[in-house]
């Protein structure tokens, strides 16, 4: 990673600018401005999230949008309504609200004397789905975006569920939201931050509930999945992902579906922004930026629409690995997507075998702690959050290896699996991991996928399984770039249980599988065909760490009851803002716990706290949350509190349950 020193353009910082709604909202804005920009007005670049720009992203904000504003542009950080330093109360993710917000301040940037009309949106995560469903809205300005980590389907690849399959993950953002938006402005930019923090507890929604009650693909889900009319998706579109984290399908989907000029960077990350990501290589995210900006913004001809529909980072063999910092690979470069290149190729189900069609029979009924192996659903960096050997999970699977390979086997795309089974539980769920597995026995995680048995025919509308009724269905796995080894094998391990990943269903069912096929999408080969450019950044913000953090993630079962947990703690420790003088700390504790017979002892347990001060003013905010079921439904807990000083300010109690329906 570098910095360069000899910046094309002076750059003013912009703390707290004004941007007020029709409706009187003010939203509070950082924005970066070339010197010059009032006589050289410039386009803007919008980056719209609730993460809070005072201090929540400001690290890597600092990283960012100096770089680019300093290339010619606006670089325009705005704290969504209810968040940060702005007004508002916010009531959900991606309500008809935010984007309605999102296309007021795209109009207002165009209007501004410092900008030349036109407008770009980016962002990672909650801010790569907002400018991919702003772009669905199509307001006048907004001429390009860059979306990383995000989704073009708010149901079927989301933290909530999964091939119909309701994630842990649904109960964990719910805790962290909960936590995030309880901190109140900095008290340095608004006289009012104590009205206004108390007004925001009071309002302060506990949506795991909400998410977990829809459990079909309806009206609420479809709001915001672009997918819906890939039509309407005509606005330029730059699409990152990262093969550590589960937002991978998202850059196929928009590459196969938008009308408009779309293409795809996929590398080995976690879900960062891919300049500073896990695992390297690492790449020159910001040239690539400002290289699609010139195009589409400035209207450049420097030729960044032919750069390719489909780059990817193919992953090689290597040792697994739960902390990596690399992985061994290399880059291919399709200038089509779907790819000439790929030829689909498929393995029959065998008995314990992948080749030929034989009949066999095979029962899986596995213990409910498989899959604590997996790791998290989006990982951040080195944690051991990314997957781990997968030979304990495999042991407690039922698998199907392929034979040695003979040379090495290259797979770009999303393999599909066919499934004929039969259930003896009207609710249960089948997940399937892709491994590789080397000669010495270890096993590394290529891809997952998992159908909500429910869900086979579709999620618009779930129907229960017939106990004892065959049926075939069909799901794909996750897209995947990765070349195995000679000598390694392929292994397909079935499941129907992925604790903490998959939340339990109420019965330990018994699936009975007799036949099935796995359809491989195989590349021809290919060498290093893309060589992007080494990561550049701003300056990093000044800071002094005051206390260090410290993270621990351990397995541990209970010799007693059988109860096997995994527990994480993650103390960020305390930070001082040397621009500002604002002191931030964070603290998390999650608990999951399941006993290997049980479904309904699955239990899970999050608590946050966020710390803020400055002087003698401190304040705090605790969000202790948990989540159980029994036979019917789904109960989830949190509990809300408040500090100023040494005094409660606020306490709130939720406790609601959520029937079972399909889960």
């Amino acid at each position: 990673m570098t910095t360069p020193t000899d910046l094309p353009k002076a750059v003013q910082d912009h703390p707290d600018m004004g941007i007020v709604l029709s409706d009187g909202c003010r939203l509070s804005a950082r924005v970066w401005l070339p010197e010059d920009a009032d006589l050289h007005p410039v386009p803007a670049v919008l980056e719209y999230i609730p993460y809070r720009k005072r201090d929540g992203t400001l690290p890597r904000d600092e990283m960012m949008h100096p770089y680019v504003a300093a290339r010619g542009y606006a670089c325009v950080r705005v704290d969504m309504r209810g968040n940060g330093d702005s007004d508002g109360l916010m009531t959900d993710e991606y309500t008809e609200q935010e984007l309605s917000d999102a296309c007021e301040v795209i109009a207002w940037l165009a209007a501004q004397p410092w900008c030349s009309g036109t407008v770009g949106m980016m962002g990672k995560s909650w801010g790569g789905f907002n400018c991919l469903q702003t772009a669905f809205l199509r307001p006048p300005a907004l001429k390009a975006v860059i979306s990383v980590c995000s989704t073009t389907d708010r149901f079927a690849d989301d933290i909530h569920w999964k091939g119909g399959c309701l994630l842990g993950e649904n109960f964990g953002w719910g805790a962290v939201m909960l936590s995030y938006s309880s901190r109140p402005p900095d008290p340095a930019l608004r006289d009012d931050w104590r009205e206004v923090w108390l007004n925001r507890l009071e309002a302060e929604p506990w949506l795991a509930p909400r998410w977990a009650a829809h459990q079909e693909r309806d009206a609420y889900w479809k709001h915001g999945s672009v997918c819906e009319d890939y039509a309407r998706m005509t606005v330029p579109v730059l699409s990152f992902s990262g093969w550590a984290d589960n937002y991978m399908n998202t850059s196929d989907a928009l590459v196969r579906g938008c009308v408009g000029p779309v293409q795809a960077i996929i590398g080995p990350w976690v879900h960062q922004y891919p300049h500073t990501a896990v695992p390297g290589p690492q790449i020159g995210f910001l040239q690539l930026a400002v290289r699609w900006w010139d195009r589409w913004l400035k209207g450049i001809d420097n030729g960044a629409e032919g750069d390719g529909a489909y780059r990817a980072y193919m992953i090689h063999s290597e040792p697994p690995d739960a902390s990596a910092r690399h992985r061994a690979g290399h880059w291919v470069a399709e200038a089509e997507w779907p790819s000439p290149r790929v030829q689909r190729e498929v393995l029959h189900l065998a008995p314990g075998a992948l080749g030929k069609r034989e009949p066999f029979a095979a029962t899986i009924a596995t213990p409910q702690h498989l899959g604590m192996h997996t790791g998290e659903f989006f990982p951040m960096g080195l944690n051991a959050e990314m997957p781990g050997d997968q030979v304990g999970d495999d042991a407690l699977s039922v698998c199907f290896d392929g034979a040695p390979l003979a040379a090495a086997l290259d797979l770009l795309g999303a393999a599909r699996l066919t499934l004929r089974l039969a259930s003896d539980k009207p609710l249960g769920f089948v997940v399937a991991r892709l491994n590789d597995v080397a000669p010495d026995g270890s096993s590394v995680r290529i891809a997952h996928g998992m159908l909500n048995l429910c869900h086979r025919a579709g999620s618009a509308a779930p129907q229960p399984m017939v106990p004892g009724a065959a049926v075939e269905v069909a799901f794909n796995l996750d897209q995947m770039a990765y070349r195995l080894a000679p000598g390694h094998r392929l292994r397909l391990a079935l499941s129907n249980s992925y604790w903490p990943f998959v939340w339990p269903s109420p019965e330990a069912g018994r699936l009975t599988l007799s036949g099935g096929s796995l359809d491989l999408p195989v590349h021809q080969g290919s060498a290093n065909e893309w060589q992007p450019p080494l990561p550049e950044m701003a300056s990093p913000w000044k800071h002094k760490v005051l206390r260090p953090g410290k993270t621990t993630r351990k397995i541990e079962t209970d010799l007693i009851t059988g109860t096997v947990a995994l527990v994480v703690n993650d103390d960020l420790g305390d930070s001082e803002n040397l621009t500002h003088g604002l002191v931030t700390g964070e603290t998390m504790s999650e608990l999951w716990e399941v006993h290997p017979d049980d479904p309904l002892s699955a239990r899970a347990v999050h608590i946050w706290e966020q710390r803020l001060s400055r002087g003698d003013w401190r304040v705090r905010t605790r969000a202790e949350t948990e989540m159980t079921g029994t036979a019917t439904h789904l109960r989830m807990k949190a509990r809300l509190t408040a500090w100023e000083g040494d005094e409660v300010v606020f306490e709130r109690s939720f406790d609601e349950e959520v029937a079972r329906r399909f889960v």
